[in-house]
């Protein structure tokens, strides 16, 4: 049946991790749900976000040291090729073909709301019951003098790329500008990171940012904080430069831009729905992600909840089961597993600063015998804990802390405490070593310190007691 004939029962617009994970939730509930999607169908995660700088990460990694700062035309067709690959060799999970196969409909075309339960996609009407918006975040580029000159990339375009420039200035100081400065720097570009704050990774906690700005200058990034670039210039021989506000200037040969996102809503016509924008432009929803019109919920970077991918799938999973079943499963900003993907990484999850009576438990790696062994200890591990013995949260410095966050994550969620993990096998020698070391170190404080400690000294005297007077019996 085409688009047009019937009023959908669920209508999600946008085909990226959120409104994928919607649709596929719906079908699953049974739903008879459409799908539009303006361009590419995967979304961010797939095309510009997550898989193509995680590969590129990786090709970075496994580059050989001496390399490292001669990277050439060839070199970099290999890497851009690798990206591709990593692409083409996910995307037909996400395609219209795919979700064809489970009963998704699918619709490519630019929607515009015309009423509270209405739209127009490509000339064509739509009508539906409920609708979930799912359009995604894009780059935010400041209106530096000059900048639109130098023809800036950002996250979205520098996959477009099939020669590594020789210099990149990096204006920001982010997740993203970290990630790719940090692996472009490994190919052989000399890269400088530019940023007004005083550090960079600023919603990290400070030791486990002063550990990943030291790797960036070990990999030859050069980081200038507390700067604010005041105008690009390009002169008669196309070369560019960045002029900074103390008067130094920095030469490069392309500029990427990494300074934040913002919603991808400006050509919805959200004006005819009633939905309304927060401050900063993303959706306003409730907890629920219903929005002020009662038919229509977000899910997502459209949102203001954090800009992960699997915050975006397990909101467009909530978002979904609201609208069909009238439940309202809640979604909250706070405590979001996230994970920083330089060398080392940075994992996090939670409560980050103890509060009251919570403690804090920390590993060093160096006494991680995995790391150890490999040589690569400047990582630690740190977990809170409050006074009944919960884990609240943490954070994991270190070669894949990303992984070892899984467990933590699961014990934030589920409310273990120390005890409780102690008491499980891991196995051995891991980096998830840390985590456990750190839940027996502050179990062994909460034995010596607190009623446990006690509890177990009045049972050791008591069994010590009857051993004895089973002695004097014999």
């Amino acid at each position: 049946m085409e688009p047009d004939e019937k009023p959908w029962e669920l209508v999600v617009v946008g085909a990226g991790s959120a409104g994928l994970t919607a649709a596929r939730t719906a079908r699953l509930l049974g739903a008879e749900v459409l799908l539009i999607e303006r361009h590419r169908w995967g979304g961010d995660c797939l095309w510009t976000g997550c898989v193509p700088s995680k590969s590129l990460i990786a090709q970075a990694r496994r580059a050989p040291p001496a390399r490292r700062r001669s990277a050439g035309v060839l070199e970099a067709h290999d890497v851009f090729t690798g990206i591709d690959s990593a692409r083409e060799s996910i995307a037909p999970d996400d395609s219209p073909e795919a979700l064809r196969g489970i009963g998704v409909r699918t619709l490519q075309g630019e929607a515009m709301f015309t009423g509270d339960q209405s739209m127009i996609v490509g000339g064509r009407s739509v009508e539906f019951t409920r609708a979930i918006v799912a359009t995604g975040s894009r780059p935010s580029v400041p209106g530096i003098p000059g900048l639109a000159e130098v023809d800036p990339l950002t996250s979205d375009t520098i996959w477009e790329l099939r020669e590594l420039p020789e210099r990149m200035v990096v204006v920001g100081g982010g997740a993203i500008a970290c990630e790719l400065g940090q692996a472009l720097a490994r190919l052989g570009v000399q890269v400088t990171i530019i940023l007004r704050g005083p550090d960079i990774l600023p919603g990290e906690i400070p030791e486990a940012r002063e550990l990943v700005r030291s790797a960036l200058e070990v990999d030859g990034v050069r980081v200038l904080t507390g700067r604010c670039v005041v105008r690009f210039h390009r002169d008669a021989s196309q070369e560019c430069a960045a002029l900074l506000d103390d008067g130094t200037r920095v030469d490069a040969d392309r500029v990427l831009v990494a300074t934040g996102r913002r919603a991808g809503v400006d050509q919805l016509g959200l004006i005819a729905t009633g939905v309304e924008t927060d401050d900063c432009g993303w959706i306003s929803c409730d907890p629920t992600l219903r929005t002020d019109n009662p038919s229509i919920w977000a899910a997502g970077d459209v949102t203001w909840l954090p800009k992960h991918a699997h915050v975006a799938g397990v909101s467009g999973a909530v978002a979904a089961r609201n609208a069909l079943l009238g439940t309202r499963r809640t979604m909250h900003d706070a405590g979001a597993p996230r994970v920083l993907f330089t060398a080392p990484e940075i994992a996090s999850v939670g409560t980050q600063e103890p509060t009251g009576r919570d403690r804090v438990a920390t590993v060093r790696h160096v006494h991680v015998d995995r790391a150890v062994a490999e040589d690569d200890t400047a990582g630690f591990t740190r977990i809170i804990v409050d006074r009944r013995g919960r884990i609240l949260g943490g954070t994991i410095v270190g070669p894949r802390a990303g992984e070892t966050l899984g467990e933590l994550t699961l014990a934030v969620d589920q409310g273990i405490t120390v005890q409780r993990l102690t008491s499980v096998m891991h196995s051995y020698p891991t980096y998830s070593d840390g985590l456990w070391n750190a839940a027996i170190q502050e179990s062994q404080r909460r034995l010596r310190e607190g009623m446990a400690g006690r509890l177990a000294s009045l049972m050791r005297r008591r069994a010590s007691w009857r051993a004895r007077r089973g002695v004097k019996r014999r």
